[in-house]
Parts: structure tokens; sequence; C-alpha cells
């Protein structure tokens, strides 16, 4: 027999590099400059009421993720907090690669802190890529529903992802799965048909008394197919961005990172009462 841990290894990196190829390197982050978010001593105005908490996803951190997103809402009046979550040992500067239903605890103890020292009784979150799904977990099964009042994932993986078809090879390397929980239980839980995932869906999307957003590009090559990043639910907003504007090319990557077509959705989804068209031009607003 073949020594199949052995050919795992590449099959492993392959998943991680496909993963990586499309999110942001973070070896910068270390000189990067001060952010002007997280600022506890902030606190809400009346027109936004809301602290917005920014959830990183796979391989990012609370800086690199956030460079345009945070500084465009805060723009806007609004408190802007981020966190890093999903720690792994030994791994700088990149998280999200820890037990996802392990980070949705992190979450949960960070937006205590962000309720405690700005005194509103309620977030938003807002999130890419994994931190566009994980926090759905904290909504369903550690009580995030009565905190948080609006929810928009940019290019979630709510329903997991093939990498354009590589996951289906796990099956023909037996202990694949078993390597990659051990090396990153994030990427595990994010493969179609994991049980994390199958426990986070069963009974349906969503949760009452959460407005929830859904914003994706036809571009998305980490997430797929991209439709399976779409919720179903009473109180959704599922976003196609190629519908808002059809010469987008944002791919998954982007579409969180500088896309200012989606985040003029964000701005939209954060105070409806007061949104305004999102089209090709919202890229200049």
């Amino acid at each position: 027999m073949l020594p199949w841990k052995r050919v795992l290894r590449p099959l492993t990196a392959l998943l991680l590099t496909a993963a990586v190829a499309a999110l942001p390197t973070a070896a910068h982050a270390a000189s990067a400059p001060s952010t002007g978010w997280n600022d506890y001593t902030c606190k809400p105005s009346a027109a936004h009421p809301d602290p917005v908490v920014l959830v990183h996803g796979t391989f990012a951190n609370s800086t690199d993720n956030w460079l345009v997103l945070a500084p465009y809402l805060e723009a806007r009046g609004y408190c802007v907090f981020s966190l890093d979550y999903g720690q792994l040992s030994g791994v700088p500067l990149i998280y999200g690669l820890g037990p996802i239903d392990k980070s949705a605890e992190q979450l949960q103890t960070y937006v205590d802190t962000v309720l405690a020292a700005t005194g509103a009784a309620k977030v938003d979150l807002v999130g890419h890529s994994q931190g566009g799904m994980m926090p759905r977990y904290y909504l369903k099964f550690l009580g995030g529903a009565a905190k948080v009042d609006t929810f928009v994932g940019i290019a979630p993986d709510n329903h997991g992802t093939t990498l354009d078809g590589l996951t289906k090879l796990l099956p023909y390397f037996p202990g694949a799965e078993d390597v990659i929980s051990a090396t990153t239980p994030a990427l595990a839980d994010q493969i179609a048909g994991s049980a994390f995932l199958t426990k986070l869906n069963a009974g349906g999307d969503t949760v009452p008394g959460v407005h929830y957003t859904v914003i994706a590009t036809r571009y998305d090559e980490v997430v797929t197919p991209y439709s399976s990043q779409f919720l179903s639910g009473s109180d959704v907003h599922n976003v196609l961005i190629q519908n808002l504007c059809s010469v987008d090319l944002s791919e998954h990557a982007l579409l969180g990172l500088s896309d200012r077509i989606a985040f003029h959705e964000v701005a939209n989804a954060l105070d409806p009462a007061h949104a305004t068209t999102t089209n090709c031009l919202s890229a200049l607003s």
C-alpha cells in the first residue's frame, strides 16, 4: 500500500495554497501603522447606535482584512472594532485557523467587551469569508442573537466550499481530513458537508431577531459554488455584486478587502433607513 500520510501532505499544502492565494499576506502587519479603529473610548451616536465589529477571514487578521472598510465606516460615523481569533500556537500574524466553534466563543467574549466599553445594547457584525459565516454559530448557539442587530457576510462560506472541486479528492486519500483537522481545524470545518457545517445549518440558516445580508461575487474562486454563500430565511437580503455593477470583477479576496461597491452595500445594510442605490458609481462614494 502507498504511504498515504506522505501523499496527503502535498494535498494539504495544495488546499492551503489555494486558500492563501486569494487572501492577503499578513507579513506586513507587524510594521503596519496603528489603526484608527478599536478606540474603546468611542461612544456610538444616536444616528449609529450599534458599534460595528469586523470579523476577519481565514489566514487573515484584524488589521489587514480591514484596512479599507474600517476607515470607510469610521468616516460615516460608526464606532468600529475588530478582533483576532482562531490563533494556532506557533503561527504568528495569520489567524482564523482554529476550530470554528472555539473561534465563536472568542467572538462572544469580544462582543461583550465592546458592549461594556461603549454602553451599547447591541452590535452589528460584518465579516469576510470565514468571518462571514463563523458568527452564525455565535448567533445560533451562544446567545448572540440577543446582542446583534445586523449581520453582514461578505463572500461567506455559509454552506462550505468545494475549493473548485479540490475537496472532492479527499475521499481518495484515507486520513486526509484527519490530517487537515489536526493541522488547521478551521479548514476542515469549512469543507462542504463537514460535521461543523451540518450542525450549523440544521434547522435553518438564520435565527429570529437578526437582520442578515450576504454579499457574493460570481468570480469567487475560494468559496465555490458562489451560490452556496446565500442564506435562506425571512429576514435575509442576498446580493450578487454583479447584479449591482456588471463590470465588477472582484473575486473572493478583493470583495472584502477593497471593493467599495460592496462596501456601499454594507453601509446600506447597517443603515437601511438611509440606504441609497448601489451601482458602479458607488466605487467613487
